[in-house]
């Protein structure tokens, strides 16, 4: 199973909607190709309106412990993704548990 990780905090809703959406994509895409996926950011999009804070902080938990369970994770290049805390938490556990990481440019 791959992981795909990409950023998604940002102050503009607009820009969160994006990263939404461009990890949507990138999931329909694995998923098509037969390949299993999972991306935090699809999973937890619409828990927000449960009560749920958007932030890294609250998924990290979550977000590691999907990630350790996957084979191998898929950075996707988002605009800010190299300052995107989570992205580097996140490639820094797949790094420290052996996992192969690929980064495309969606």
């Amino acid at each position: 199973m791959t992981y795909i990780c990409s950023p998604y905090s940002h102050p503009d809703p607009a820009i969160r909607q994006a990263r939404y959406e461009a990890a949507c994509q990138a999931t329909a895409n694995l998923l098509r190709q037969g390949r299993a996926a999972v991306s935090p950011i699809v999973h937890s999009y619409f828990l927000v309106q449960y009560g749920l804070p958007t932030d890294f902080d609250f998924w990290s938990g979550v977000d590691l412990e999907l990630l350790r369970r996957c084979d191998d994770v898929l950075v996707l290049m988002l605009d800010g993704w190299k300052k995107s805390r989570g992205v580097k938490a996140e490639v820094a556990e797949a790094v420290r548990t052996g996992k192969e990481v690929r980064y495309v440019k969606p």
